[in-house]
């Protein structure tokens, strides 16, 4: 009775989902279930090992450039292509100069998904931080800009805690509540500071932005933190931003807003970061709806050529047909290339994020008890 007990026990492989049949099961030996269990006890052990290495004080945790490769990180779209992406920026201007309303008119676009100017835009929840106005003074700005076009995707609040005193917990619970938020603006940075923080050193400037990224990092948003430029002219627009560089230094790009004569409805609109090329947008302000309006860029966006392989993926991976699994070996044979496998899967690891921003198709590459296992599938896209 026990020799049978044994032989009918559920025999799970390291990292399944779900118990083997049975049947699968009955076909297994005692010796091999006794073996199953030593390579869990094992890999246990070798967990542990790890844990404590790790614990370590002097312990770098480092990745080699086959893991990268090895590696499918998760997709972050741009908001806006090829001017907003997620992460934490910059948008700095003289006083009065027309932040506020060009920070609603991005506030409002994302929120509903419009294009901006020439830019493809996706639509997500936008939460608007105006901490220098009041709610009239917004009802009364949207209505001149946007008429009675309104939407339930953008969210306003004219007072706001401080960094480390209320407003990384209410930030926090807006994400809970809001879970397809896009973009957070800020405006103004000075406003939430922590007391005490007119501090403007390097370290200080580098410690408020880093906090704010490792929350637009872990959520997956932007975070527009709207800021004031300094009067002195500079030969680089960005050191204008008010404070120490370490304010741009730790930030993933930044924005400058110029006038060249302030009575002027005319405006430059230059654009730096890590994820987007280096631009100049000229801008006009209509009169009449105070709508920043594009006159001109300096220069057109490169865009990465169509690469055939993401092609040959998006011929196949349709909506009548949204859907393949299989191994990496057949997956050559699905597509029909000349690669080897292992090539494949690393090419489409390191593209994962182009195949689904500009084809709307989501890869996956895991690591299953019997090896790997591959996954197209067909997403609809915010922007399509």
């Amino acid at each position: 009775m026990i020799v049978k007990k044994e032989k009918t026990a559920p025999n799970v492989s390291v990292g399944a989902d779900t118990e083997q049949s049975i049947q699968k099961c009955t076909e297994n030996s005692i010796t091999d279930y006794d073996e199953n269990i030593k390579d869990l006890d094992e890999s246990f052990r070798e967990m542990q090992r790890e844990m404590l290495r790790q614990m370590d004080p002097s312990y770098l945790k480092t990745v080699s450039m086959s893991e990268l490769y090895d590696t499918v990180y998760q997709s972050k779209p741009p908001l806006i292509d090829g001017l907003l992406y997620p992460g934490i920026y910059i948008f700095a201007g003289a006083p009065k100069l027309g932040k506020s309303f060009l920070m609603a008119q991005l506030a409002y676009h994302i929120s509903t998904g419009m294009p901006l100017w020439n830019y493809t835009v996706r639509k997500g929840t936008v939460l608007y931080l105006a901490l220098e106005d009041d709610y009239h003074r917004l009802q009364e700005r949207l209505y001149r800009m946007f008429g009675t076009e309104s939407t339930d995707n953008l969210h306003f609040s004219v007072s706001a805690g401080q960094l480390g005193n209320g407003l990384d917990e209410q930030l926090t619970r807006f994400m809970a509540e809001h879970p397809d938020t896009k973009l957070i603006i800020i405006d103004t940075l000075q406003k939430v500071r922590e007391i005490g923080g007119d501090n403007y050193s390097y370290a200080n400037d580098y410690e408020i932005i880093t906090r704010l990224k490792k929350f637009s990092d872990n959520s997956g948003i932007c975070l527009l933190l709207v800021h004031h430029t300094r009067k002195q002219n500079a030969d680089d627009k960005f050191d204008m931003i008010s404070g120490t560089n370490g304010l741009l230094g730790a930030a993933d790009g930044g924005f400058i807003l110029r006038k060249e004569k302030r009575t002027s409805n005319a405006a430059t609109l230059e654009v730096s970061g890590r994820d987007q090329p280096d631009q100049k947008i000229y801008l006009n302000r209509n009169p009449e709806t105070l709508v920043w309006e594009l006159e001109k860029t300096e220069t057109e966006l490169w865009k990465q050529p169509p690469d055939p392989l993401l092609e040959n993926i998006s011929d196949k991976i349709t909506k009548e047909n949204s859907e393949w699994q299989g191994t990496p070996t057949e997956l050559v044979d699905f597509l029909g290339v000349d690669m080897k496998a292992n090539a494949l899967t690393m090419k489409l690891n390191i593209n994962a994020g182009r195949l689904f921003n500009e084809y709307g198709i989501r890869y996956q590459n895991k690591r299953c008890h019997d090896g790997r296992r591959v996954s197209l599938a067909f997403e609809q896209r915010d922007d399509a």
